[in-house]
């Protein structure tokens, strides 16, 4: 399986409902790493897993939706704990959407597979990852 890495920056502000998230049920920031890996089987025609100027491209656009935002005020988290892990599924399936509207290329109708690695620190990250 070949993939290539690509990476950018969220900060974001929201807040949990639950016991489990202690003092994080206030409003707090957030800044994350995000890395986002493109998966194949085989290169395509140009030796490539995907354009790497187009992933990060895609990368920063999905990301522009989020960064700087409460997330508490929008409409699709409404009700939602915009936890870590719930991030990262929602940047992967919008890269996907992407992938599949032909954002990242022809080439790209042939990757497997992606995930989306959401560093809160250098100690702590939640992925998720998703076939195509």
């Amino acid at each position: 399986m070949f993939s290539i890495t690509v990476r950018d920056h969220i900060m974001v502000a929201h807040s949990f409902r639950g016991e489990v998230f202690g003092p994080a049920q206030r409003m707090h920031g957030a800044t994350f790493v995000v890395d986002a890996t493109f998966r194949r089987a085989e290169l395509d025609a140009d030796n490539i897993v995907v354009d790497i100027g187009l992933a990060t491209q895609e990368l920063h656009a999905v990301l522009g939706e989020l960064n700087y935002r409460n997330l508490d005020e929008e409409p699709a988290f409404a009700g939602i704990n915009t936890s870590t892990e719930f991030l990262a599924k929602v940047i992967a399936d919008r890269l996907v959407d992407r992938v599949h509207a032909g954002a990242l290329g022809e080439g790209a109708r042939g990757l497997g597979g992606i995930t989306v690695t959401l560093h809160e620190s250098h100690v702590a990250s939640a992925s998720y990852e998703r076939t195509l």
